[in-house]
């Protein structure tokens, strides 16, 4: 009976979410190359592992190396900033590894977990920075689209691991567990790294980590940047905009994005997204009293999504919606 091995069925399934993400979403860019790239190594793995093809064979470690650098390309382009031309160096990886595979396939061991290793670590050491490293997320996701790039950095170390795994079990000489260690790390990684550029919070970007106050009191030049903040915030009400970024409010007030993150952060002892996310919350309240119900509040104060608004309003007021108009309802005339 014919049966399908469990890298091909991982690529069958990254097939069909890169599929969901071209037609229904529209998302193209890197996000959309990586899930490529993923679901493609799915079937090369197959090919060479499971059917003994000798170009799949070939061609594994190669586009094996190719997501560690493309994954952080694509967290860049979300999350920190614009694609440049010198992204292009991070082909020099790979590029490596296509000659170690003509030249010296042992050297294959070391540089493929490297990269994994490398790149994983990267992507989770930037997110732990502080919110003004990422500066393109939305600020109306919370802390979701964070958690999802510490994530993906995790898969990609946990894919480095696992050629040590696989060394200790030929060294254990239970090198008949190699096709089935290779075939369940892969999927693993795979899967997690491909599934979760589907997530709706990285779309646009996401938004800042949440982050204690530096130790440094607010000086007369935070002072300064928050009352143009606030002008900014009770005229143009960017707050309104659910695509909000912390570099468009950089761009508007003409202040660096590290400058305006730290003055919110030591005037208010918030970061920027929650900062943000009360003014949403204070103008969905408004609307909840005058008669509006849930959905069309949350929609109108610059939220997009019910999850999102429903933790930002339970953090503010201490309350959901509901409980919050009730509770209001009858305390008011």
């Amino acid at each position: 009976m014919p049966s399908l091995p469990i890298p091909m069925i991982s690529a069958l399934v990254l097939s069909f979410l890169l599929i969901r993400l071209w037609v229904m979403d529209r998302r193209h860019g890197p996000l959309a190359m990586l899930l490529a790239l993923c679901a493609a190594q799915g079937f090369i793995i197959s090919f060479a592992q499971h059917y003994g093809i000798p170009f799949a064979q070939i061609l594994q470690p190669v586009t094996a190396s190719l997501i560690p650098p493309m994954a952080w390309v694509a967290f860049q382009a979300t999350a920190v900033r614009r694609l440049a031309a010198h992204d292009g160096l991070h082909l020099i990886g790979p590029l490596v590894v296509a000659g170690a595979v003509v030249l010296s396939r042992p050297a294959l061991d070391l540089l493929i977990p490297a990269l994994f290793l490398g790149y994983g670590t990267f992507i989770i050491w930037t997110c732990l920075k502080g919110s003004d490293a990422l500066p393109r997320m939305r600020l109306e996701a919370g802390d979701l689209p964070r958690l999802v790039w510490q994530i993906i950095g995790g898969a990609l170390i946990l894919s480095a691991a696992s050629d040590g795994v696989i060394v200790l079990a030929q060294l254990l000489d239970m090198g008949h567990l190699q096709p089935w260690l290779i075939s369940i790390f892969s999927s693993t990684t795979l899967i997690v790294v491909g599934a979760l550029t589907l997530s709706g919070a990285l779309s646009s970007g996401a938004v800042e980590v949440d982050e204690t106050a530096p130790p440094r009191e607010a000086d007369p030049a935070d002072t300064q940047i928050m009352a143009q903040l606030e002008v900014l915030m009770e005229q143009a009400r960017p707050y309104l905009n659910p695509d909000l970024t912390m570099s468009q409010l950089s761009r508007r007030l003409r202040v660096p994005v590290k400058q305006l993150s730290g003055a919110i952060n030591r005037v208010t002892g918030e970061n920027v997204s929650r900062y943000i996310n009360a003014a949403r919350i204070a103008v969905a309240q408004k609307s909840l009293l005058a008669g509006e119900n849930v959905t069309t509040a949350m929609l109108g104060s610059g939220f997009n999504t019910k999850s999102n608004f429903n933790r930002e309003f339970l953090r503010v007021s201490g309350e959901s919606p509901s409980d919050w108009l009730a509770s209001n309802k009858v305390m008011g005339p």
